[in-house]
């Protein structure tokens, strides 16, 4: 074997059809120990690129790892089919998005293929196909009869290139760009399907605290979107308008509320617009909610502050909201940056009401708040009765003084708008009827089917006219079937329940099935889908367990958000001109290599830089590893079992340890750093002397089957050069005779005697070492230790000196237990002495090989007094002779 590298595709497909020969990945019904690993599913957009093979790398590494470890494995895959793209590639290539999107399929189905993903696939699913959409629709029915569908007017983001609506995740950025085209939204009112997620709102906030294996920024992001805040709910009496409900979070700054502030689109906004020409002219034209700068327009009516009984005037300003709390407010620019903006820009007062809480016995001083409001909490002044009050008294006080007033809640999350004006997508299964208005499609009806499509401009479901034509299906007459279609978010709101049971032909999921595999064990996907996906899937999650006996309230246990894959500091694009092609990358290097290079570059939530240097180097590793297994299977070493063999084995040990604790954890890269260090571990003992032919097969057993969920194919080749029954893919994990800890602190003690060896010979200037003793402290030391560790005592030396065997030692003991003292935060336990020992003699030979001197590891009865004084728990004397 050259180092010029192994025949890589040959063994990928050798490899390949094995798998397929022997169904390694295909998932039983009926299981006993169910593991449900999940990548997000891809939009076929045509060519896998590096962040998929990440994506799928980390799900496939992590699926073998468990089967290795016995577990009966769901890992499926499939396509996130619909969606505007395809429709838009269809236009421009005048063909149907049906015919595009499955060509995208089938190249990213070979593509995966040929990375070895080890997927179930025939659990595929496909969104675009009527088998799938069917439940789609299926489930839209059922959240109608529990009275999670509502069909209202409604002001929506429209993007004029795409043609279509926009959820408020869709939109971007404070420009407020479309997420897919980067057109400017424009705001229109439209009649609109709604999912009624709101009635989750607080489930969905509460339940992210026990969501303990997501990433916290993701947490706080869904906590964020949901955005509950408490406050009151209270009435201002406008003349000739009645009481008008506002809500605020700081009713304790009331007595500073110097103007009344109402929506565009608030009702007497609309009213008065038909009456007034300047209103009107403000609502129709000038009114900008997304602008720089609040604005509005006096309307001439003034409001009764409900504690004063003064009179304020009231504007229409388009930084209110309808959609936000009542979209009516109090405004006290003293205390609030965005009424102060405004009430500088129109000229009204700015008064102080809370101050900053004052030093004891001081009184509180008002803030200067004609250059900027002053937001915090504080102590009320200017505020009448309720002046000294702080802040959280003040609003309760308030809140339960104010006739109108009441505690409320309201929150950032919207009602979701599923109603797209596109025609990939799934039909809403919805007619409409002169008479009986919007209608239900029955059950089985469905699937409501999309006609074939028509390029043309706008809603092609528009222009499909035979296909709208139908009938009411309640009184018969004439009707037109809904056109919109629904967002695609629906889609992957819960296909990964379908994935359980794909054909079944009579409901979404098998219902026991699900309970069985659900929730899925570990997802993986980007954190750009932290809002959006994760929160309507878990929607989904709860509607179904309160309507469709699903035994899980959340779909997703461990989330991991993976990392980007950059090139040079920036984010991989085709635009950009910086796309790597894993297809390249496979046909020079192989499979393998890639998915090597890719999970060892960094920790799969963390970005890294793509390297041609490290795929280089990744490449020759696996070509020197098989190099390593095909001398060894072609003349077995006959050297003995010695100490260094025992130091060998016990580093195959650490390794499997270590290793198996990173898999579990999902940081890839730590355990693949150290398979390759004992990959070199394994070369060094080769170099240095006839390795003890057990110990050195087990060696590269290990690492074979270490690295098998990364690099399948040639731990596939290299399981079977040393003899391995069957397939690695379906091989047992190899075990640890030791625990993590013991790793940690042999390897430490073999580290810590290596590096002080080297001090000595540095600072006395040795140049050509004769000999070295490595001498172990003596065992009342190590006890000695062990009491100092769990000693809560404040006199340390007293209670040394309490143990017979300790005060017999005299001044030494008084001097340890000194030491030990000024130490005693730092304190660690350490292996026992005789461990200490045995690690030390099987460790020699490094010593030896680095400074070229025979060693000695001497037990403390073997030297003197002045030589053991230097000698502690973990930290041997070293006596060198030059």
């Amino acid at each position: 074997m050259s180092d010029a590298g192994y025949d890589h595709a040959t063994v990928e497909r050798r490899w390949q059809a094995a798998w397929d020969e022997a169904d390694v990945y295909r998932t039983p019904d009926d299981v006993e120990d169910p593991t449900y690993v999940l990548g997000m599913y891809p939009y076929p957009s045509g060519k896998l690129h590096m962040g998929h093979v990440r994506n799928y790398t980390i799900t496939d590494a992590y699926a073998r790892y468990r089967r290795m470890h016995g577990d009966d494995v769901l890992h499926p895959m499939g396509w996130d089919a619909f969606g505007l793209p395809a429709e838009n590639a269809a236009k421009e290539r005048d063909t149907n998005p049906r015919d595009w999107t499955f060509d995208c399929i089938e190249t990213m189905t070979d593509q995966m293929e040929a990375m070895g993903f080890g997927y179930d696939w025939d659990r595929e699913i496909t969104t675009c196909t009527p088998d799938y959409y069917q439940w789609n629709q299926w489930l839209f029915s059922r959240f109608h009869e529990e009275g999670l569908v509502e069909r209202r007017d409604a002001d929506v983001n429209w993007c004029p290139h795409c043609e279509t609506v926009l959820a408020d995740e869709q939109v971007e950025g404070e420009a407020e760009l479309c997420w897919r085209c980067d057109t400017p939204v424009e705001q229109r009112e439209l009649e609109q399907w709604f999912l009624k997620i709101t009635e989750y709102a607080d489930e969905l906030l509460e339940a992210i605290d026990d969501l303990e294996g997501w990433p916290n920024s993701v947490r706080q992001m869904q906590r964020n979107w949901i955005g509950r805040q408490y406050g009151t709910e209270l009435d201002f009496e406008i003349e000739g308008h009645g009481p008008v409900e506002a809500f605020t979070t700081r009713v304790d700054t009331i007595y500073g509320a110097t103007f009344f502030a109402l929506a565009p689109d608030h009702p007497i906004s609309e009213e008065l617009a038909e009456e007034d020409e300047d209103v009107r002219r403000f609502v129709e034209e000038e009114a900008d909610p997304d602008g720089d700068e609040p604005n509005g327009v006096e309307t001439g009516l003034t409001a009764t502050n409900p504690v004063t009984g003064e009179e304020i005037p009231v504007y229409v300003a388009d930084f209110v909201l309808s959609d936000v709390g009542t979209g009516a407010l109090m405004a006290v620019p003293g205390h609030d940056e965005r009424d102060h903006a405004f009430a500088e820009k129109k000229g009204l007062d700015i008064v102080p009401v809370i101050a900053p809480e004052p030093e004891d016995g001081e009184e509180p001083e008002a803030p200067d708040v004609e250059e900027a409001a002053f937001t915090e909490d504080g102590v009320l002044i200017n505020s009448g009765e309720y002046s000294g009050l702080d802040s959280e008294t003040a609003r309760e006080r308030l809140t339960e003084g104010i006739d109108s007033a009441e505690e409320a809640k309201q929150y950032q999350l919207r009602d979701w708008g599923i109603s797209r004006q596109r025609y990939w997508g799934t039909p809403i299964p919805v007619v409409h009827c002169d008479d009986c208005g919007p209608v239900m499609v029955p059950e089985d009806d469905l699937p409501v089917e999309l006609p074939e499509f028509i390029n043309t401009t706008g809603n092609p479901l528009d222009a499909a006219e035979e296909w709208k034509q139908t009938s009411c299906p309640e009184c018969g007459a004439d009707a037109t079937r809904e056109t919109d279609t629904m967002d695609t978010f629906v889609d992957s709101s819960w296909y990964f329940l379908r994935y359980v049971s794909p054909d079944l032909a009579d409901a979404p999921f098998d219902r026991e099935q699900a309970n069985d595999w659900m929730p899925v064990d570990q997802y993986v996907g980007g954190i750009e889908h932290a809002v959006m996906h994760l929160l309507y899937s878990r929607f989904f999650t709860k509607v179904l367990a309160d309507h469709e006996g699903l035994e899980h309230r959340e779909p997703f246990e461990n989330l991991l958000a993976q990392g980007m894959v950059q090139l040079e500091g920036e984010k991989m694009s085709k635009s950009k001109g910086n796309v790597v092609s894993p297809q390249r990358i496979v046909e020079e290097y192989g499979a393998d290599t890639a998915r090597l290079f890719i999970m060892q570059a960094a920790q799969p939530d963390t970005a890294f830089d793509w390297s041609e240097e490290g795929v280089q180097s990744t490449y020759a590793f696996l070509t020197r590893l098989k190099g390593m297994v095909e001398e060894f299977a072609a003349e077995a070493p006959e050297g003995d079992d010695d100490a260094i063999a025992s130091y060998v084995d016990a580093e195959i040990d650490a390794t499997i340890a270590i290793a198996s604790a990173e898999y579990d954890d999902l940081t890839f890269n730590k355990a693949l750093r150290e398979t390759q260090d004992l990959v070199r571990t394994l070369r060094q003992y080769s170099d240095y002397t006839e390795p003890h032919a057990e110990t050195y097969e087990r060696g590269l057993s290990a690492v074979v089957r270490l690295l098998a969920p990364v690099a399948p194919h040639l731990t596939e080749e290299l399981y079977d050069e040393l003899g391995g029954d069957g397939l690695v893919a379906e091989a047992a994990w190899p075990t640890a005779q030791v625990d993590r800890d013991h790793v940690a602190k042999r390897r430490r003690l073999v580290e810590n005697t290596r590096e002080d060896i080297r001090d000595i010979v540095e600072v006395a200037g040795i140049e050509d070492p004769k000999a070295i003793d490595v001498v172990i402290a003596p065992e009342w030391k190590y006890d000695a230790l062990e009491i100092a560790i769990e000693s809560d005592a404040d006199n340390l030396i007293g209670e040394l000196m309490g143990h017979t065997h300790i005060r017999e030692e005299g001044d030494a003991a008084a001097d340890y237990g000194q030491d030990l003292q000024a130490e005693r935060e730092a304190l660690s336990m350490t292996l026992d002495p005789d461990d200490e020992h045995a690690a030390l003699e099987s460790a020699a030979w490094l010593i030896e090989r680095e400074f070229e001197a025979p060693v000695r590891v001497v037990g403390s009865e073997e030297v003197d007094d002045a030589t053991l004084k230097n000698a502690e728990p973990g930290r041997p004397a070293i006596e060198i002779d030059d």
